[in-house]
């Protein structure tokens, strides 16, 4: 089968890719011609547009750059009309995957939608996007099941990828990694500033500003695989570290983090690190945030599903240097940290066992 796919965040590209190979496995002569990023092009086919080209964060942002998102929009129309697959499946990106959903359904192309955009947070009118143009959607969090049969759509729980692509990894010395990456000996405290250019910018000058208060630490800056090396130059000196594109082994080498809200807050949590979540968006972007998001209590992805605080959440005026100090150290050591681990064991329960990239497959492939 012709198999279109389009993921347009770093995380997108993750599970796109994990997807990938559970469907080759399942169907050896498939033919993939996707938006991605490298994990995705590892897995062969045709790499169309790269996610980097693709992410404008925020409200303000997407005005400034609605020309280029509207000329993305049309070029995939047209590279879908011309190259007709048998299935699209679009992974999360919902701002430009339904209108492409709507798209591809007139052309009388399957449409599959594996992780759910968070409808349940914000926009739920466009579950009557989701009823009209997707076939299948496939969910990933054990609550979403239950919002889209509230809606009348039918939906799968196909457990959740990242313990897919963590139970994967192979074991990692610590020691070893410190001597590769020219680290000193002190532990590691990680700072994860998201991928994009602006955010990465906004919140490593914030996260670095508990340096001279943790002393018997270093800090090691979990590069994105989206933004060259040179970009992190400014931040790196004795005692701050970078690495690129080993954000999963900076985490398991790490006593605790500095996340940015996102994916990387439940990926922090499945490999088990205590972690800070920060946020911070531009003033207008983020009062129109609050004002569309409703009966939602948080914004990490684990506290979301435990429906409980299990990591601190610090947001706009609260992320400052002085939370930050006093929620690193209460991760580092005590009772907050041996309570965090317990949570975390919990959460993984919660999600159930690995298998969500196969499971999804075979969706697919019913379809």
């Amino acid at each position: 089968m012709k198999y279109y796919i389009i993921a347009g965040e770093a995380s997108g590209d993750l599970h796109g890719s994990n997807l990938m190979k559970a469907l080759k496995q399942k169907d050896p002569n498939a033919e993939f011609r996707f938006w991605g990023g490298d994990l995705m092009e590892a897995q062969g086919g045709t790499l169309v547009k790269h996610y980097r080209d693709l992410a404008f964060m925020g409200f303000l942002e997407v005005v400034m750059n609605l020309r280029t998102i509207l000329n993305n929009i049309a070029f995939c129309k047209e590279d879908i009309r011309k190259n007709r697959p048998d299935v699209l499946i679009l992974v999360d990106y919902p701002g430009f995957n339904l209108r492409i959903a709507r798209f591809a359904k007139e052309l009388g192309i399957k449409v599959v939608y594996y992780i759910s955009p968070q409808l349940w947070a914000w926009k739920e009118g466009r579950v009557e996007t989701i009823k009209k143009y997707v076939d299948e959607m496939m969910v990933i969090l054990p609550f979403e099941e239950d919002f889209y049969r509230k809606h009348g759509v039918h939906s799968h729980f196909v457990g959740h990828p990242l313990l897919d692509a963590i139970s994967d990894l192979k074991e990692i010395s610590t020691e070893q990694f410190k001597k590769e990456n020219g680290l000193n000996d002190k532990e590691i405290i990680a700072l994860l500033p998201g991928s994009r250019k602006q955010e990465v910018e906004k919140m490593l000058e914030i996260m670095l500003s508990v340096r001279p208060h943790f002393k018997n630490y270093q800090f090691v800056i979990a590069g994105a695989p989206s933004l060259p090396k040179e970009f992190y130059q400014k931040y790196v000196d004795d005692n701050v570290h970078f690495v690129s594109n080993r954000t999963y082994d900076v985490l398991r080498c790490s006593k605790a983090a500095l996340v940015t809200s996102g994916t990387a807050t439940l990926e922090t949590a499945l490999l088990n690190i205590p972690e800070v979540v920060c946020y911070r968006g531009s003033t207008i972007s983020y009062a129109i945030a609050k004002g569309l998001v409703k009966n939602i209590n948080y914004i990490s992805l684990v506290n979301l599903i435990m429906d409980r605080e299990v990591v601190k959440e610090l947001i706009q005026n609260d992320l400052n240097t002085k939370n930050l100090v006093d929620e690193l150290a209460k991760i580092l050591e005590g009772e907050k940290r041996e309570q965090v681990l317990k949570e975390y064991s919990l959460l993984r329960e919660k999600l159930g066992g690995k298998g969500a990239s196969d499971h999804a497959a075979e969706v697919i492939l019913k379809v």
